[in-house]
């Protein structure tokens, strides 16, 4: 094949990629832009309450990725039953999800209730002042106390948006999302800062208006999914029992606990390293920060990548056309790693700029633009690991991707960065930069399993 033939799609193919894309970048880049401006807003009333608040999102990140890991099993049955056209079996992978999330919702209620003041203080080792370092705890743990009421609704709107998703319906998870964000921003506005009459919460207040957009998309999602059951048609009777045939609870199981606990351990690592960074300085717990916070703006089209390729080539598996689901994925791969130099050039022009909107030390803004720049640079192999990682999934290749992404982190990463900020010496940039690059790792044997074909496998062909 010539490489245009390959690598390249023709217009419908294009067509069809953004139809699936466009509105999960809408959504997730409203969503991304607002926690941008969230914590800008919290920056502007001091670094302390941005770090508590900046900390308690990284321990909630690693519920929010669970729950994400969680729902994926069940989501690679979901949009191969989609491709196959069968309510029935759809209906059963959304009974599996609430299932599941009501269990890990509990378990995460119950342990940052119980150890949340631990668990934050372990963020705060780093050099800095203890009158600082104590008032980032006190807020960190306020936040976290108010936060803990947007769990379940977090994780139910998870259930219903990805379901919609994995057949064919991504507009109206946009939609909700845009109610939510916006919710979230005017409530951040009026609560964070004092407006309209009410008392100034600070970061209390922007707790109160995140969880309060959760409720709100969680009753647009839900009204509208139950409201329309001719598109919607695994919603009829979803309720009505949490059965679920027990062959096809056991192969959720087997193919959905690799994901999971992949997932918990991944998110976790990631927090493990920003731990580790943490025990540099104080400053660099802000900067971390700063620069995550950034990068997940321009990071939504490369998790944009990952969800067309579980939708497309999810339901292409599933309707048995393994040589369109080959040249699908290598399109969509191609296209990606193509997009995401064009976000890290933007990114990197922009990261001086962005880092100065916030009110901190000279110091902080100086290490955020130094992070960013290392992560422009990484974007390509990042993009391509991403990819990699959703291929492998879409064809139920979920032991594989555990050891492919969490054990890497574990193995490779975490031991790397906590050696490294302990033991070495170096300065913090040159440190991350080398933990960054040890992705490239993952890119050879990313690239040597999808070329093998190792993920091309209809999974729901038995129920």
């Amino acid at each position: 094949m010539s490489f245009k033939s390959r690598f390249i799609g023709d217009r419908a193919f294009y067509r069809h990629t953004i139809h699936i894309m466009l509105p999960i970048v809408v959504q997730n880049g409203i969503t991304q832009f607002v926690n941008l401006l969230d914590n800008i807003m919290v920056g502007q009333i001091g670094t302390e309450p941005m770090t508590g608040v900046s900390i308690t999102n990284q321990l909630i990140f690693v519920f929010n990725l669970c729950i994400f890991g969680a729902l994926s099993g069940a989501g690679i049955f979901g949009a191969q039953f989609a491709g196959r056209k069968d309510d029935e079996g759809i209906r059963h992978t959304f009974r599996f999800k609430v299932l599941v999330a009501a269990v890990l919702s509990a378990i995460a209620i119950a342990l940052f209730v119980l150890f949340g003041t631990p668990l934050i203080s372990q963020f705060l080792k780093g050099e800095g002042e203890a009158a600082n370092i104590q008032a980032a705890l006190a807020y960190g743990r306020t936040y976290l106390n108010i936060m803990c009421l947007g769990l379940v609704p977090f994780a139910l709107v998870q259930i219903y948006a990805s379901t919609l998703r994995e057949t064919g319906e991504t507009v109206v998870p946009m939609k909700a999302s845009v109610a939510a964000v916006l919710t979230n921003l005017i409530g951040n506005y009026i609560l964070i800062f004092g407006k309209l009459g009410l008392p100034a919460l600070g970061a209390a207040g922007a707790a109160i208006a995140t969880v309060a957009s959760r409720f709100v998309e969680l009753g647009i999602i839900a009204v509208w999914t139950h409201t329309h059951t001719d598109k919607c048609g695994f919603i009829k009777g979803a309720y009505r029992s949490l059965r679920i045939p027990a062959p096809l609870f056991r192969k959720i199981c087997l193919k959905g606990l690799p994901i999971l606990v992949n997932e918990a351990l991944w998110s976790f690592g990631m927090t493990m390293l920003v731990q580790s960074y943490s025990y540099y300085s104080y400053d660099v717990v802000a900067a971390v920060n700063i620069s995550q916070t950034i990068n997940r703006l321009f990071d939504i089209i490369m998790f944009a990548f990952g969800s067309a390729i579980s939708i497309m080539v999810g339901q292409i598996l599933g309707m048995g056309d393994m040589q369109k689901a080959k040249d699908t994925d290598t399109k969509l791969i191609a296209f990606s790693v193509s997009c995401s130099v064009v976000t890290a050039a933007l990114m990197a022009a922009l990261a001086p700029a962005l880092a100065h909107t916030y009110k901190v030390t000279p110091q902080v803004q100086a290490l955020a633009v130094s992070f960013l720049y290392v992560v422009a640079a990484t974007a390509p192999i990042r993009a391509f690991v991403h990819a990699s990682y959703f291929t492998l999934r879409s064809g139920g290749r979920t032991v594989i991707t555990f050891l492919f992404d969490s054990v890497f982190v574990w193995v490779a990463s975490v031991p790397a960065a906590f050696f490294l900020t302990r033991y070495s010496g170096l300065y913090i940039i040159p440190i991350y930069t080398i933990v960054q690059l040890l992705d490239i790792l993952k890119c050879i044997v990313g690239y040597i399993l999808v070329k093998k074909g190792v993920w091309l496998r209809n999974i729901v062909v038995d129920k």
